[in-house]
């Protein structure tokens, strides 16, 4: 009875503690911007956006707009206006524990997108409820119904790994966890039963643990064999949705570009090969540089190999490559997980871009815009300012061109013509 009254005080009442204004219901004008359509275009100064519901309605120069009479005007002197930002890895449940509840988790989740949506990202995609079995699904609907404030979301539910170890009838199964299959039907099975249960994608693991040999190769471990990862992928694509698939290198992640997966997820282990692969087949690359290069990782290699190798030099030289190949799609995932990279502070992705993997800052925006949006399967709805999409945009007082960082000082969110956030208002707080 108590869990019952939970979940409609959250989902029903929500809205009132995340009340927000609505979506314009007459036009308003953002004027006096430069804007970064993300589609290509060099950035345009002294700009108008025009916005009527949620629609975007109109982007030229302030000179040559018309605002009707009656319509809202915001100055924002010269800022920077771009379109939403999208995070294409995120895990809006922090990893569940064993003494934690469902309501706990609910919760922090919550907090988790309300977050998200703050720090500019107006559209994400979730790989994985992390333990928490279709509560993903949940959320995403609840945000989809008006019920709560968050980010579009794309979510893949509990994940499908790979056991070479017989099902034992004494041990239960975790309906929270992941799925686990021993057989190319069984495989099949999965994927239905998850898309059945709402996910918009399958997050797959064909590339586990690495290590390191004497000689102090990197190596990585092979899950799924490559006919039970082809069933997977294929089962999906035949059922019109996608896959996401976490590998680390080696075989198993070249069995994952062989078998089709639409997003290829971290890949320390890349070779030129590999990419070139990528590219031919058109498949994204969603490096999560920040995740895997966070001083735990150094720790980690310090303990296992007595500080002989790292990793972690070997992944970003693999992300370099990558990104300077030509025709590949970089994407801006973070990884975010509320452990060791807190929801809110996923812009440090395009800096990384920048500085880690060496794309201009231009390139790494349209990777955390357009690119994701092509990703989603959204690209004719959100991912640039462009008129008819979505008004879904944020803004920034210096130019994001110049420094990058810009990104992680947002000052402005809009969601769908509804302002989440506007720190450049007069007397805002800076």
């Amino acid at each position: 009875m108590l869990n019952r009254i939970f979940w409609f005080l959250l989902f029903t009442w929500a809205p009132w503690s995340f009340a927000q204004p609505a979506s314009q219901t007459k036009p308003l004008f953002i004027v006096n911007v430069t804007v970064i359509d993300a589609a290509g275009n060099p950035p345009q100064h002294d700009m108008a956006v025009g916005i009527t519901g949620d629609r975007i309605t109109e982007v030229g120069p302030a000179s040559q707009v018309k605002i009707p009479a009656g319509a809202e005007v915001i100055d924002f002197s010269q800022a920077t206006v771009l379109p939403g930002l999208i995070d294409a890895h995120t895990h809006m449940f922090n990893q569940r524990k064993p003494n934690g509840t469902t309501e706990d988790y609910m919760l922090i989740a919550v907090h988790n997108v309300q977050a998200d949506l703050r720090a500019g990202f107006t559209a994400a995609r979730d790989m994985t409820s992390h333990g928490n079995g279709y509560g993903d699904v949940a959320v995403r609907d609840a945000i989809n119904q008006g019920r709560l404030d968050g980010p579009r979301y794309q979510v893949s539910t509990r994940g499908i790994v790979w056991s070479a170890n017989p099902v034992d009838p004494a041990v239960p199964l975790n309906p929270l966890n992941p799925i686990a299959v021993h057989t190319i039907e069984e495989a099949r099975a999965a994927v239905r039963e998850e898309i059945a249960h709402g996910a918009d994608w399958i997050k797959l693991y064909p590339a586990g643990a690495y290590s390191f040999n004497a000689a102090g190769k990197d190596l990585y471990e092979v899950t799924y064999p490559l006919p039970v990862v082809q069933a997977l992928i294929d089962e999906t694509h035949r059922l019109g949705k996608k896959n996401g698939c976490h590998v680390y290198g080696g075989e198993g992640q070249k069995n994952a570009i062989i078998a089709g997966c639409d997003t290829i997820e971290h890949g320390f282990g890349l070779d030129q090969e590999q990419v070139n692969m990528m590219v031919a087949k058109g498949l994204f690359y969603d490096p999560t540089i920040v995740r895997y290069t966070e001083p735990y990782m150094d720790d980690n290699d310090k303990k296992n190999t007595g500080g002989k190798y790292r990793i972690i030099p070997i992944f970003t030289k693999a992300a370099t490559m990558a990104a300077a190949t030509k025709g590949i799609k970089v994407m801006v995932g973070s990884g975010a997980d509320g452990s060791t990279f807190a929801h809110g502070t996923q812009a440090l992705e395009f800096e990384a871009l920048v500085k880690l993997a060496g794309m201009t800052p231009a390139r790494a925006i349209q990777s955390g815009t357009i690119i994701n949006a092509e990703a989603l399967g959204w690209q004719d709805q959100i991912g640039s300012l462009e008129k008819g999409k979505y008004a879904d945009l944020v803004a920034v007082s210096g130019d994001p061109l110049a420094d990058i960082t810009e990104l992680q000082r947002v000052k402005f969110v809009m969601k769908g013509g509804k302002v989440i956030r506007n720190d450049m208002a007069a007397g805002a707080p800076r």
